[in-house]
């Protein structure tokens, strides 16, 4: 586990520090938005409506430039993670987010996508959730505040689990806090 929180901080540092030494220009046309977060890890009753999990989930998350204008909103791939301090189920993600800003500065984001998870499939343990499938659907939504042109606060919930396509589908929620940058 602890490997995996190492590659975790290396890859924030290279997300994060790779705008300075790149060209702005060329940056601005692949990646829209990099947010990183902490969660609470299975937060019990919501969604999945129990916890059996412990732990924070650190999470990082790009956000990219291609968008579609829907809604008076905009629609733009993302891809990103969530990594267990506790050794618990950590996932990647991806999948499309419909974003709608208001001029005030508050936003409101929600999506829909694919998560891949290392945790268990079956009920083994009753510590540990049994999510039935290694891939999952991906639903997050977010509420947050545009501190600036470039930053941002918000709070985040995600949802996964497999929609009871497969016999065990106990699910998992995340709730906490981000910080944005973008770019």
């Amino acid at each position: 586990m602890r490997a995996q929180i190492k590659v975790f901080v290396c890859c924030l540092g290279c997300v994060i520090s790779f705008p300075v030494y790149a060209d702005e220009r060329r940056v601005s046309t692949w990646l829209h938005e990099v947010k990183f977060g902490v969660l609470d890890h299975d937060t019990g009753d919501l969604w999945s409506g129990f916890r059996r999990e412990r732990g924070v989930d650190l999470n990082l998350e790009g956000i990219f430039s291609p968008q579609i204008k829907f809604l008076g909103g905009t629609v733009r791939p993302a891809l990103g993670g969530s990594v267990n301090t506790n050794g618990d189920t950590s996932k990647l993600y991806s999948g499309l987010r419909w974003q709608y800003e208001h001029a005030s500065g508050m936003f409101f984001g929600i999506g829909l996508g694919g998560a891949i998870h290392d945790g268990k499939l079956h009920p083994q343990h009753n510590d540990r959730k049994a999510l039935g499938s290694r891939v999952l659907f991906h639903i997050p939504i977010e509420i947050g505040y545009r501190l600036s042109s470039k930053s941002s606060l918000s709070v985040y919930f995600d949802h996964v689990s497999n929609a009871y396509l497969a016999n065990s589908n106990e699910g998992m929620d995340t709730l906490g806090g981000r910080f944005g940058y973008r770019f």
